[in-house]
């Protein structure tokens, strides 16, 4: 069988500076790449750890996008983020004024959060039991 994965996902953002500092800064994401691109634009990566997909984060260049910043699922959990001690990174997320919309609660699979990022777009952070995932 090949062997396929996700490599990036684009997230929409208003401007990349304030988002590479969020994901850097208060969710502890490593800044794999910012290059610059000329007219403004900018390749901007990052990434929450060594395996798993990395986030491209592109700029809006028109209204379209614009109205997208925040609500590209719709409103829904778009993206999941999973660690190994749940406990801390609820911890040091709330500490650095990460908005949790919810309190921890256990769900079969592991505890769960539900946060925003910075554009307003939904997060689970899930710390997994073990025989899960």
């Amino acid at each position: 069988m090949a062997h396929r994965s996700i490599a990036l996902t684009t997230l929409v953002v208003e401007e990349y500076d304030p988002a590479i500092r969020f994901f850097v800064e208060r969710l502890g994401f490593a800044l794999i790449e910012d290059t610059e691109l000329g007219g403004g634009k900018r390749w901007v990566i990052v990434s929450p750890g060594t395996s798993g997909a990395a986030l491209l984060l592109a700029r809006a260049k028109n209204l379209e996008e614009t109205h997208a910043i925040g609500r590209q699922t719709g409103g829904r959990v778009g993206f999941f983020l999973e660690t190994d001690d749940f406990a801390r990174d609820f911890a040091n997320y709330s500490a650095r004024g990460v908005r949790f919309l919810e309190q921890p609660r256990q769900e079969s699979y592991g505890m769960v959060a539900v946060f925003e990022d910075c554009c307003g777009n939904r997060w689970d952070l899930i710390g997994r039991t073990r025989g899960h995932g």
